[in-house]
């Protein structure tokens, strides 16, 4: 008899592999080791990805794709506050929340793999384009772009200082300084 078949195998193995980067680097991760947490064969895993760079592109994109369609979403919600400062403070929280996955990424680019640092850097290119634009729509007291990519380099350092375990910096207090200072200066 055969085994049962298991739905969304890719959601499954998508799971399993950022259950795994929990704990591990992406290189100390092999397909044989997804495969056997996920409860499928090589095969099946081989058919849905043929390498753990695929795998991590959809992890990431996974997550990327979720937060730009939330800032979309909130920013377009008439009944919310997405005044600059709301926004600089939606935009830091959920960046840092969700960098996680990031990191593997930078490390990969770091170490030469030139396909993920160019889908890093496309990606980054989004987000602050989109970011560029609500800023843009909110006030004109700041270049936007510049603003942008100010958010983007703030909320990578929150987040790598909050890995570190830097007791200097609370993240959470930075971010709503960061927004008081902000509504201070542009209200």
């Amino acid at each position: 008899m055969a085994a049962p078949r298991k739905d969304n195998v890719k959601e499954l193995i998508i799971e399993t592999t950022e259950d795994l980067l929990r704990s591990k680097k992406l290189s100390d991760i092999s397909l044989s080791e997804i495969a056997r947490s996920a409860g499928i064969s090589k095969g099946t895993l081989y058919y849905h990805y043929k390498t753990k760079t695929d795998i991590l592109f959809d992890i990431t994109d996974k997550y990327l794709d979720r937060q730009y369609h939330d800032l979309i979403e909130w920013t377009g919600d008439a009944s919310k506050d997405t005044s600059v400062h709301r926004l600089v403070k939606y935009i830091l929280e959920r960046d840092i929340s969700t960098a996680g996955m990031r990191l593997h990424l930078f490390y990969d680019a770091m170490l030469g793999n030139e396909t993920i640092r160019e889908k890093l850097l496309d990606r980054y290119r989004e987000f602050a384009g989109v970011i560029s634009e609500k800023i843009g729509e909110r006030t004109d007291r700041v270049p936007s772009d510049y603003f942008a990519w100010l958010l983007l380099l703030l909320s990578d350092g929150l987040f790598i200082h909050q890995k570190l375990g830097n007791g200097e910096l609370d993240p959470a207090s930075f971010i709503q300084q960061t927004e008081q200072f902000i509504q201070e200066e542009f209200l």
